[in-house]
């Protein structure tokens, strides 16, 4: 679609979820209190944007309040594409607020709330697409339409900075973290009938996380350093259907990354979720 913008509207019920399992103890999952976010892209060429953001949320008084906004760039140069990425998300309850309350009643008492919980992240990745016969702007951005089935190995840089707070009147607490990946992952887009395509995807990354938070209890602070080796796998199956001038289609999307904080300390960030566009 060389001549064309394309305009795209998405739904997904993508939801943000932190958890630190813990083998010895309790386990402990943060979760965001939405039904689905709302994206709207613009892209053109080699070009894209896209802004996403919580539409509205339910259960308010037993889960509190939750905010999300996303802005993402995408820009394709020959082979290379590479994204920027900002968001911001507020606003947590603990899934598993049973664990700690042991009283709780689900249809009456309200989770335990974490409103001030705020994670702020600034992402980057840059991506090398070594068969030319195959077209990532046909699953992406949508601004080119492929008509015969094909698949390429594409390696990606991954570079992400995200800061995590949370004050209440006695603690105040700011953790920094900084992590570089580098991952290997294969696309392919069967074509049907040339209007039809079916293209899984998946992407193992291996790298390094690097932290270090400031903690002020009752006016006592305290700071700590540490490095992580840090895995993300990520992958997904999306389908869809090309006209001249209307595309839709349905993504299936998984993303997750772990570390180990201590022996017995697994900490994790997960997605997963259903996306239609139009």
């Amino acid at each position: 679609y060389p001549d064309k913008i394309m305009v795209r509207t998405n739904l997904s019920n993508q939801s943000d979820s932190q958890s630190l399992e813990d083998k010895n103890g309790t386990n402990l999952n943060l979760e965001t209190n939405n039904n689905y976010k709302l994206f709207f892209a613009f892209d053109y060429k080699f070009i894209g944007f896209s802004y996403g953001f919580y539409p509205n949320y339910k259960d308010e008084d037993t889960k509190g309040k939750s905010k999300f906004s996303e802005y993402n760039f995408r820009f394709f140069l020959g082979r290379w594409l590479q994204t920027v990425e900002y968001s911001k998300t507020r606003g947590y309850y603990i899934e598993n607020t049973q664990d700690f309350v042991p009283d709780w009643n689900p249809e009456n008492d309200p989770y335990i709330l974490f409103p001030n919980l705020k994670t702020i992240r600034y992402g980057m990745t840059t991506s090398y697409i070594f068969n030319p016969k195959f077209s990532l702007k046909s699953i992406t951005s949508f601004t080119e339409w492929q008509k015969k089935s094909a698949g390429s190995f594409i390696p990606t840089f991954i570079y992400d900075y995200q800061q995590t707070s949370f004050d209440t009147d006695l603690l105040s607490s700011k953790q920094n973290e900084y992590d570089l990946s580098l991952g290997a992952g294969y696309f392919y887009n069967f074509i049907i009938h040339k209007r039809f395509y079916i293209a899984p995807n998946l992407t193992t990354a291996f790298g390094v996380k690097i932290t270090d938070s400031k903690t002020v209890d009752s006016a006592v602070e305290s700071k700590d350093n540490k490095s992580y080796f840090l895995t993300t796998l990520k992958g997904g199956l999306r389908m869809g259907y090309n006209t001249e001038r209307v595309l839709f289609g349905l993504d299936y999307n998984f993303d997750s990354s772990f570390y180990n904080a201590t022996k017995n300390q697994l900490v994790s960030d997960d997605k997963a979720y259903l996306l239609f566009y139009f």
